[in-house]
């Protein structure tokens, strides 16, 4: 627990005074540092929905918040922070809040850190992450492997016949991110199409369809016209993931 009283000193501001960094941060599954202020309107967007998604499920799974402020004066900090379930930085720790926003290269707000149990970096863009993911499901969001996120992926073949993505394992494989309303999509499906079963799908290469397809019917009209495999158009976490 070193590394975060290294961090953020030996104190912290809870609902209800003073916590000790140690204690307070102790067994916790990650750490989120959220740098907000109250004149910034995506953050007073943003901050209810985060504290949301804590209270109902990313407490619970271990996540700790803390607040990192921007605010202009302790007054507005103090009504700003009071909106919040978690813990704050002190707002008169002027010198450390200066070290934190450079050491993590925060260049706008709203941000999110995010840390693990030990105080090392997972990610700087946790406000994605966890905006992707509110229950926590993936928490510490630790960046995956394509293997790990394609293995359990569900897959589908022209004729509907379900595959998994490990039943590709060891084959080349294009993704094929397209969307029927695009215009320039559909100019070129039909040409990598023809390119695919006149040759490519013989020399081994396996093409997975990755819709961006605004909703389900268009997503089954497009792929119809595709000869290859494609993602469950349902899990859109994972096309997400693959996205990025």
């Amino acid at each position: 627990m070193v590394g975060f009283v290294e961090l953020l000193g030996d104190k912290l501001v809870g609902k209800d005074g003073e916590v000790a960094t140690e204690i307070a941060l102790k067994g916790k599954t990650a750490v989120a540092l959220y740098f907000s202020a109250h004149w910034c309107p995506p953050c007073r967007q943003f901050t209810p929905q985060i504290g949301e998604w804590y209270k109902t499920d990313l407490q619970s799974r271990g996540l700790e918040v803390v607040f990192i402020s921007g605010d202009k004066d302790e007054k507005t900090f103090d009504e700003y922070f009071g909106e919040m379930p978690w813990l704050a930085l002190p707002y008169t720790e002027e010198a450390r809040k200066k070290e934190l926003n450079k050491k993590f290269k925060v260049s706008g707000i709203p941000s999110v850190v995010i840390l693990d149990s030990e105080g090392a970096l997972i990610t700087t863009d946790g406000r994605a992450a966890i905006s992707a993911d509110p229950k926590g499901e993936d928490m510490p969001w630790k960046p995956k492997t394509f293997s790990e996120i394609f293995a359990d992926a569900s897959l589908l073949g022209p004729d509907g016949a379900p595959q998994r993505g490990s039943d590709l394992a060891g084959r080349v494989i294009g993704l094929y991110f397209s969307a029927h309303w695009c215009p320039p999509c559909r100019g070129f499906t039909p040409q990598l199409a023809n390119w695919y079963t006149s040759s490519l799908k013989a020399k081994g290469l396996e093409i997975v369809f990755v819709s961006s397809d605004r909703d389900g019917e268009a997503f089954k009209e497009y792929f119809g016209e595709q000869p290859w495999l494609a993602l469950d158009y349902s899990d859109r976490r994972r096309k997400d993931q693959l996205s990025s």
